[in-house]
């Protein structure tokens, strides 16, 4: 039976749950991780010895010490000066490892893998499709060299699949990153627990936190903000966390996703209101977990089963008091549990929605 390899960021919570699930329903085929990202600029490890890690040519050690712009620039220069000696690590690995196929996650590692002339499946992040290739020449043509290569492309969400259209003429499948289900199901708590105010996503210009503190200090309610984030940069965090209040939490990129259950199955209020988006993980899972979830609207809302959607609050940033109108909807959707259809049950079953891809892709 032939082995699969994964390539993609160590650091990334998604692709790492990809591989994970792979490993499970391949066995006892290998599945192999090939990445050149572990643990640099503030990230925990996530990968453990039970991971079948290859080294990609680890770069950790020359990023910076924390997340920032420069720092995001920095790593993009490191990334594209070492793209050679990746793509040898790369054919290296080809050559001492019986894969049938492989599965790359973001365009960086879709590119890498074109280069080196193994077959792939390719999986590209949201903005990677809907917001960079339009800003850069360079970067669409990484783009579209990347999506044309694959073997097979899989995307999140309608915007994502029109996106891939549009650049390259190809068509993706819609597969959604999908929740651990199983696992959120046992920290759902009592409706007359929950209280306060949760942001779910990244400590970034991009998702508008600094939105949320404003929108805070001009509640008449002056709820407790809980921040959870896996991703940050730093200057911005530092300028909008000034603005927090003495009973605010700031708990960073909360491990082991349970205890992320546990706080989701306790709060009134989760707030997801990026800039963009496509398809958003953490709200679906802050859904099952029997939260209210505040968002501006986006096309992926459209797209949820009718129970799902239920459960969101559609929320006008210009309107200073969106905040306090979304903890009204929260305390009337909070009263009863979140129970999903088997329509939700089916769609964002991570386990699902891997073994599609496994029985489609991975061959034997």
């Amino acid at each position: 039976m032939s082995d699969i390899v994964f390539v993609g960021n160590g650091r990334c919570y998604h692709t790492i749950d990809w591989y994970r699930n792979a490993k499970r329903l391949c066995y006892p085929r290998r599945v192999l991780y090939a990445t050149d990202l572990i643990d640099s600029e503030g990230h925990v490890k996530i990968l453990t010895t039970d991971d079948d890690v290859v080294d990609l040519y680890n770069i950790d050690w020359l990023l910076l010490k924390k997340q920032s712009a420069f720092g995001n620039a920095w790593r993009n220069l490191i990334k594209t000066l070492l793209i050679p000696l990746q793509v040898m690590r790369l054919k290296r690995i080809a050559r001492f490892v019986d894969a049938h196929i492989y599965h790359a996650h973001s365009t960086y590692y879709m590119y890498l893998c074109w280069l080196a002339g193994v077959p792939y499946v390719g999986t590209p992040q949201g903005s990677e499709v809907l917001v960079r290739p339009h800003r850069s020449r360079l970067y669409r043509h990484f783009a579209v060299k990347s999506l044309l290569g694959a073997a097979h492309i899989t995307v999140d969400s309608v915007d994502m699949q029109k996106g891939v259209r549009a650049l390259c003429g190809r068509e993706a499948m819609i597969v959604q990153n999908g929740i651990d289900i199983a696992a959120i199901c046992r920290y759902t708590s009592s409706p007359a627990a929950r209280s306060g105010v949760v942001s779910i996503r990244g400590f970034h210009p991009l998702y508008r936190i600094d939105d949320i503190i404003r929108a805070r200090a001009a509640s008449a309610r002056k709820p407790r903000i809980t921040l959870t984030y896996p991703l940050w940069e730093d200057d911005y965090k530092a300028e909008v966390s000034r603005r927090l209040e003495p009973g605010d939490l700031d708990l960073g990129r909360v491990m082991p996703k349970e205890r992320l259950y546990e706080i989701l199955s306790s709060a009134l209020l989760a707030i997801s209101i990026p800039a963009s988006d496509s398809s958003p993980r953490t709200v679906y899972e802050a859904i099952f977990c029997g939260c209210c979830v505040a968002v501006t609207h986006s096309s992926w809302v459209d797209a949820l089963p009718a129970c799902m959607k239920a459960r969101l609050v559609t929320v006008d940033l210009n309107d200073p008091r969106w905040l306090d109108t979304a903890l009204a909807r929260a305390e009337a959707v909070t009263k009863e549990p979140y129970r999903p259809s088997p329509e939700a049950a089916a769609l964002f079953d991570q386990n699902a929605a891997a073994k599609v891809v496994a029985d489609m892709f991975y061959g034997n």
